[in-house]
């Protein structure tokens, strides 16, 4: 190992603990202007990180913080990428997958706080999109990395049980939506599941994050 190699698990743990901050400081900003309620997200869902992020100081903050992690993800994915080539595996729908997502959350950024309906429709489904091709990069890679991952199957456990929540958690939406669609009930899940679909994110890059380190994997230097 050379002196001057970059260890990549550094990439994972900042997009993770940026996404924790970014969600959660904007909240407490907007809680604290009166622009949402103050309560438990997670729980009570009496707000979604889309209406917390999208007026006052919280808005600024969350869009300082969320567009250069937006670009840290697509990296994050293109190394990931790179790493299953290098155990021999193909990383092709990663790198597609990673990139998606990481475009949408930029879009999503972008227009948070913005009005008209073209800009409410890429806010929309900007977020719904990053979600989704997160998910899929995500089972990409544990598909593709399976053999790179028999050396840390615990690791491997950790990422396959996020995965398999993340889920769960989409197929008690689709419940949801049709036993109670369109009722006051409705608003408050989605907005909880948003908190904890971010939630189940931070936690898939931390996993991530300890991956690379137990590996080593690092950026050579010249």
């Amino acid at each position: 190992m050379a002196r001057h190699d970059i260890p990549l698990w550094l990439l994972p743990l900042t997009v993770a603990l940026v996404f924790l901050l970014g969600t959660h400081a904007a909240w407490a900003l907007s809680v604290h202007a009166g622009i949402v309620p103050g309560c438990i997200p997670y729980l009570e869902g009496c707000n979604s990180i889309s209406r917390a992020a999208r007026e006052g100081l919280g808005n600024h903050l969350f869009r300082l913080l969320m567009l250069p992690n937006a670009l840290a993800i697509g990296l994050h994915w293109w190394l990931a990428a790179r790493w299953l080539s290098a155990t021999g595996a193909r990383g092709r729908t990663v790198l597609g997958a990673g990139l998606v997502a990481a475009v949408a959350l930029a879009v999503y950024v972008t227009f948070l706080g913005t009005e008209g309906e073209v800009y409410r429709f890429l806010r929309r489904y900007g977020v719904v999109v990053f979600f989704g091709a997160s998910f899929l990069a995500q089972v990409a890679f544990l598909r593709a990395g399976d053999s790179g991952l028999q050396a840390a199957p615990r690791i491997r456990q950790a990422l396959r049980a996020i995965c398999a929540l993340m889920l769960l958690l989409g197929v008690v939406h689709v419940i949801a939506l049709a036993v109670a669609g369109g009722s006051p009930f409705q608003d408050h899940f989605e907005n909880a599941l948003e908190w904890w679909l971010g939630l189940g994110l931070v936690t898939w890059f931390l996993v991530h994050a300890w991956l690379w380190k137990r590996v080593g994997y690092r950026l050579r230097a010249a």
